[in-house]
């Protein structure tokens, strides 16, 4: 996201939350939307792990 748009998009963000939101509410939408947007841009760039070497990093059936 660019840094020009991040004052209206936390503007939103707390738009939609409800009345009685604590500050832990706001920062935990904030940390989630920011976790997401890295793991976009990961995508984006290539930066993925395949479902079979998570698998078997873990030890779990294929």
């Amino acid at each position: 996201m660019e840094n020009a748009n991040i004052k209206e998009e936390a503007r939103k963000l707390i738009e939609r939350l409800p009345a009685n939101s604590t500050w832990d509410d706001l920062m935990y939408q904030i940390y989630v939307r920011q976790v997401v947007e890295a793991g976009l841009a990961d995508s984006k760039t290539g930066k993925v792990t395949s479902v079979q070497d998570v698998r078997k990093k873990f030890g779990l059936p294929q």
